[in-house]
C-alpha cells in the first residue's frame, strides 16, 4: 500500500524528524509519495518567505528552504489531482464534512490511490469516510 505524506509530514521529513524517518525507513521508497496539493502549499509558503525576506540572513535562509524543497519534490513521486480525485473531492465536499478544501483535495487523492495518508491532523482527516490515516510523527513502539 502506498503512503502519502500530508503537508505536515512532508515538512517533518524535510527537517529530518527522527520518528518519521524511522517509520519511513521500513518502507520501500516506491511506497512513499506526496500530492500536488502538498507541493502547492509548500511552494506557496517558501515563496512567501522569500518575498518577506529583508535582511541578508533572511534571504539566505528563505532561499535555502526553497532549494531544499525543490530537491525534496524532485526525489519523491507527486500524485496528481486527476479526474478520479477531482470527482472524489466533489463527492466529499457534498457531504459537508467541515474539512478545509486543501485537506479534502489531499484526502481525495489518497482515497483514489488507495493509500494511507500520513498526517498529524487526525482530527480533521478522521472525518473523511473511507480515508485511512496515521500519524507517524510518534516514535515506533519498542
Amino acid at each position: 500500500m502506498k503512503h502519502i505524506l500530508d503537508t505536515d509530514h512532508a515538512t517533518l521529513y524535510q527537517q529530518g524528524h527522527p520518528a518519521l524517518g524511522n517509520h519511513l525507513a521500513n518502507l520501500p521508497q516506491s511506497q512513499i509519495a506526496t500530492t500536488v496539493v502538498t507541493y502547492e502549499e509548500q511552494i506557496e509558503g517558501r515563496l512567501s518567505l522569500v518575498r518577506r525576506a529583508r535582511t541578508r540572513e533572511q534571504r539566505v535562509q528563505a532561499h535555502y528552504w526553497l532549494q531544499r524543497t525543490l530537491g525534496f519534490f524532485c526525489r519523491i513521486p507527486v500524485l496528481p489531482l486527476d479526474e478520479a480525485a477531482a470527482a472524489e473531492f466533489e463527492r466529499l465536499r457534498a457531504l459537508k464534512l467541515r474539512v478545509g478544501t486543501q485537506d479534502l483535495l489531499i484526502a481525495a487523492i489518497a482515497i483514489t490511490n488507495k493509500a494511507t495518508l500520513l498526517t498529524r491532523n487526525l482530527r480533521d482527516f478522521s472525518r473523511v469516510p473511507s480515508l485511512v490515516v496515521a500519524d507517524w510523527s510518534l516514535p515506533l513502539d519498542e
